[in-house]
C-alpha cells in the first residue's frame, strides 16, 4: 500500500480541477462535489465503507470526512499548500473503493485518521477552487452535499447484498485508476 501511494504521487495531476465558481452561494457549494468523478467516487465509497464496518463507523468516517473536509477548505481559499493534493484526491478514490472491494476490517482510528486526509484534501480543493467572498455560505454547500452523497453510499450499503457493495467498491477503485492514468 506504501508503495502505491508513491506511484500515486508520481502520477500527473489528474484530479480533474473544477474552476470557475464566481458566486459564494449554498447552491453553488452544493454543485460542487457533483462537478467531478473523484468527488462523488470517494464520497459515495466512504458510505459505503461505512456501512460495511458499521457500528461507530456509520456516524464517525462520514463526520471525520467533513470536518477535515471545512479544514482543509479553509487551508485551500488561504492559498496554504497541499502537497500533492491531486494525487491524493484520485488515492481517495482508489483505496476507499479497494477498502470496501476487499472488504477490509481495519481499526477504526487508522480508518478516521486516512478519512481525516482524505476529507482535507477534498476540502482543499473545494477552498482553492472556491468564490473570492461568500465563503461560508459556499462551504455549506458543499458541506450538505458531501454528507448527501456519504448518505448515499450508507443507504445503499445498507439496502444490497455484501457482494454487491463489494463490486461497487471495485468500479470505484477501478474508476480512480481510470482517473489517473487518463489525467
Amino acid at each position: 500500500m506504501k508503495k502505491t501511494l508513491i506511484l500515486l504521487t508520481l502520477l500527473p495531476s489528474a484530479a480533474l480541477a473544477h474552476t470557475g465558481h464566481d458566486s459564494g452561494s449554498f447552491a453553488t457549494g452544493f454543485g460542487h462535489p457533483f462537478s467531478g468523478a473523484d468527488h462523488m467516487l470517494a464520497m459515495v465509497a466512504l458510505g459505503l465503507l461505512a456501512a460495511q464496518v458499521g457500528g461507530r463507523a456509520l456516524w464517525a468516517l462520514p463526520l471525520a470526512f467533513v470536518g477535515a473536509m471545512l479544514v482543509g477548505g479553509l487551508m485551500g481559499a488561504a492559498e496554504m499548500p497541499f502537497p500533492a493534493v491531486e494525487p491524493t484526491i484520485l488515492a481517495s478514490c482508489i483505496i476507499l473503493g479497494a477498502l470496501v472491494a476487499m472488504a477490509v476490517r481495519l481499526p477504526l482510528p487508522l480508518l478516521l485518521a486516512g478519512t481525516a486526509i482524505f476529507g482535507a484534501a477534498h476540502g482543499w480543493a473545494h477552498g482553492a477552487e472556491g468564490p473570492a467572498s461568500g465563503l461560508a455560505v459556499y462551504a455549506a454547500g458543499f458541506a450538505v452535499a458531501t454528507a448527501a452523497l456519504h448518505g448515499l453510499g450508507i443507504v445503499s450499503g445498507k439496502a444490497i447484498p455484501a457482494l454487491a457493495i463489494r463490486g461497487a467498491g471495485f468500479v470505484a477503485a477501478l474508476a480512480g485508476v481510470t482517473l489517473a492514468v487518463a489525467g
